[in-house]
């Protein structure tokens, strides 16, 4: 799914982060077992943020950077992910 949307995901704790939309609140998709949430911009259709119900019930959000302005998101360092194959850090 990450691929195919192009987002760069930044995770934090549930209780870490607060999402204040711009607008209207967007729309939500999930399949399977449900404990993803997709979240999506009403106004543009891009993805935003997915909700997640990790393994030992914690909860996870994971931010879309790709919407911040670049200037917000130009010094955080980025460790790239192998989420499809692996599911291991590419720089370990």
């Amino acid at each position: 799914m990450c691929n195919r949307l192009g987002a760069l995901w930044a995770y934090y704790d549930e209780g870490n982060v607060k999402i204040t939309p711009g607008g209207k609140p967007g729309n939500t998709y999930s399949w399977g077992e449900k404990t993803i949430i997709y979240h999506r911009c009403d106004e543009c259709g891009c993805t935003t943020h997915y909700t997640a119900t990790e393994d030992d019930g914690r909860e996870l959000i994971a931010l879309n950077c790709r919407m911040a302005q670049l200037s917000d998101i130009a010094n955080i360092p980025v460790r790239e992910f192998d989420g499809l194959v692996t599911w291991k850090y590419l720089d370990e």
